[in-house]
């Protein structure tokens, strides 16, 4: 691109048409272009836009927050996915966000303002509902799903990376947060504290044994839960693999499907299963095992 190219201002000028804050990201790349806070520089005011794409083409930045948008970031995994006894879970964002949404007995929510990145993931655009307060996050929701909202910001339509173009998906306007999803987002449930263990000493491939055994072992005893023990029972099941899943030791997406299985069975409501193994995984990944 040339610094005459009209195309990243058209581009800025559709977003702040929006009612979207933008401001500068560096010439084919991600961050602010400018020194300061890019939040407090973020504007819809045509007149500044246009001056400050006549000094280069630079990408856009769109400030989630003054835009009242809740940006999901589903990554690609190119590599297709973890191998678990001989069964492969591919690991997207979105395959791990249509998981979610089938738990939830909801549709994927592709039906909104999507754009297509250089990676050769998306980002779904949503406008931001209600008053609860929505943060940024990365891998809450699930593994390879990032959370971009107050205080953050994406790189929007038009602006380029190492010559790929962030491309929307046709005209949608960003839809309403799903409330299934904005309740993953926003949940601020707090597990209670769970002794740290250590693994046992040897080779990474008795060390994965070890995990696997874990893993079956915690949802034989999520699936016997009784009555008055089994949010506890999985809140601990899920803490507890969660530190393995942050040690690299299995990967999440078998974790999440057999332990709201297990509490299902157990007869626990499936969204009140996916709220505590979020939780849980959450706060294990934040302590991993030695």
């Amino acid at each position: 691109m040339t610094r005459a190219d009209p195309a990243p201002l058209r581009s800025a000028l559709a977003a702040a048409l929006l009612g979207w804050h933008v401001f500068p990201c560096a010439v084919g790349g991600k961050r602010p272009a400018f020194r300061g806070n890019w939040q407090e520089l973020a504007t819809t005011s045509a007149d500044q836009i246009r001056e400050w794409w006549a000094r280069a083409p630079y990408n856009i930045g769109i400030a989630c927050g003054p835009s009242g948008l809740v940006v999901i970031d589903l990554d690609l995994r190119r590599d297709g996915g973890e191998e678990l006894d001989g069964a492969l879970f591919p690991l997207s964002g979105a395959d791990v966000l249509s998981t979610l949404a089938s738990r939830h007995g909801e549709r994927y929510p592709g039906g909104t303002y999507i754009v297509d990145t250089p990676s050769g993931g998306c980002h779904l655009y949503f406008s931001a509902e209600g008053d609860a307060r929505v943060r940024n996050s990365a891998g809450v929701v699930g593994p390879h799903i990032d959370v971009r909202a107050d205080g953050g910001y994406v790189v929007g339509a038009g602006s380029r990376i190492a010559g790929r173009a962030y491309a929307a998906r046709g005209r949608r306007p960003a839809a309403p947060l799903p409330s299934w999803l904005a309740r993953l987002i926003t949940d601020t449930y707090v597990p209670p504290p769970v002794p740290l263990q250590r693994l046992p000493v040897g080779d990474r491939a008795e060390v994965r044994a070890y995990a696997l055994a874990a893993l079956r072992g915690e949802t034989e005893r999520v699936a016997a839960a009784r009555p008055g023990t089994r949010n506890v029972t999985l809140n601990r099941a899920a803490f507890s693999l969660g530190q393995l899943v942050a040690a690299g030791l299995i990967p999440p997406l078998p974790v999440i499907t057999s332990l709201i299985d297990a509490a299902m069975h157990a007869g626990l409501p499936e969204e009140e299963a996916v709220r505590t193994v979020r939780s849980g995984m959450t706060a294990g990944a934040r302590k991993p095992r030695a």
